[in-house]
């Protein structure tokens, strides 16, 4: 059994994602970010870095996992699934999950700060991470030139590397005109485990405005 501490942001859908897809049995714990649960002391003893996603693996005698990438990594290895064994092929997944957690999260997430949370408006700032964020988009959509995905094979760097994608609207920018990536994303939609992990956890829906009002209030 895995615990499973998240919220509902791409970060947290990537395990839950991969938690579906491999089949795991576990469980959701929700770590309400706006009242600062991932700060709290006992939480900072499995995740010393307070944020989210954290697994607690209860079959290893309670041996916690966090940061993403690596709880992706972690899956994929208990289970022999969604990373290959042979050395090449499991470098270029890897390479595409660090180019997810080293680029596409980092400046999406900047993106969404400038954008829709920052109480003053800056226009190099949101023109910064947008422009950023579509380069870092053209550079997936060039890789997936004749692929179904990133790296041949289903893998931890596509479910990466969608749960942020799938939410450019969010930070503003287009993928229009990004032919490759456009079908890569509707191949992911396809996918059961895909949309069910993105809608855990459950939680009670919102508008956007006061989903960016409560957002504001970590940020700021």
């Amino acid at each position: 059994m895995i615990d499973l501490y998240t919220a509902p942001t791409p970060n947290g859908h990537k395990i839950s994602i991969a938690l579906e897809e491999l089949a795991l049995p576990y469980r959701v714990i929700l770590i309400d970010l706006m009242s600062g649960a991932q700060k709290a002391p006992d939480y900072l003893k499995i995740n010393p870095n307070g944020r989210i996603p954290t697994i607690v693996d209860k079959d290893e005698n309670d041996f916690p996992v966090f940061e993403s990438g690596a709880i992706l990594i972690y899956l994929a290895e208990k289970t022999g699934r969604l990373l290959p064994r042979e050395m090449k092929k499991r470098s270029q997944v890897i390479q595409w999950l660090m180019f997810q957690m080293g680029a596409v999260g980092p400046m999406m997430g900047q993106a969404n700060v400038f954008f829709r949370y920052f109480p003053e408006k800056l226009p190099a700032a949101i023109e910064r991470y947008q422009n950023e964020s579509r380069r870092l988009f053209t550079v997936l959509d060039t890789q997936l030139k004749g692929r179904e995905y990133l790296c041949d094979e289903y893998s931890i760097a596509d479910i990466a590397n969608w749960a942020w994608v799938r939410t450019h609207k969010w930070s503003g920018v287009s993928i229009d005109g990004l032919d490759h990536l456009k079908r890569w994303s509707d191949t992911m939609y396809k996918r059961p485990a895909c949309l069910k992990g993105i809608i855990i956890p459950e939680v009670p829906k919102v508008s956007d405005n006061e989903f960016a009002e409560a957002a504001r209030k970590i940020v700021t």
